[in-house]
């Protein structure tokens, strides 16, 4: 499966604690996963969050998620989760994200796809500010934006 250009990719082991009692990943774990791999692809630009909102006053927050998911992913497996940037707003980012199976001798298996619409919000307020211009600078370097971890 070929990525598009510009994702950041963040792997994910599949532990006991992400299944359900079937025995495969429990539905909003994958929203998890998604979670995790923008806050770590913004800190791979060398934004952490609890600093974003100490020192320029934002936060970000979901305001809306589609999520198709189409295989069931196990204990144990192996995953890559990508985030690409879609849209940039004057307020917000929407992401189109990926869950792949990682397999030894097959191609990746798209188990999962969703688009997160994420809002920056004053910290104090929670009404929508503009993203940073220091973020949005980062996130068009494409450079640093297919750095894989």
């Amino acid at each position: 499966m070929s990525r598009a250009p510009g994702s950041f990719v963040w792997p994910v082991r599949v532990y006991y604690e992400d299944t359900d009692a079937g025995g495969v990943v429990f539905y909003a774990n994958y929203l998890r996963f998604m979670e995790r791999a923008r806050t770590e692809w913004l800190r791979s630009l060398g934004f952490d969050q609890a600093r974003l909102m100490e020192q320029q006053g934002v936060l970000f927050a979901v305001r809306s998620v589609q999520v198709d998911y189409l295989r069931p992913a196990r204990l144990d497996d192996r995953l890559e989760v990508t985030a690409t940037i879609n849209q940039r707003g004057r307020a917000s980012l929407v992401f189109a994200q990926t869950v792949e199976r990682q397999r030894e001798s097959d191609a990746p298996e798209l188990l999962c796809r969703g688009e997160v619409k994420i809002a920056c919000l004053d910290a104090g307020s929670f009404r929508p500010v503009s993203v940073p211009e220091n973020i949005l600078k980062a996130l068009s370097d494409p450079e640093v934006e297919t750095r894989e971890r």
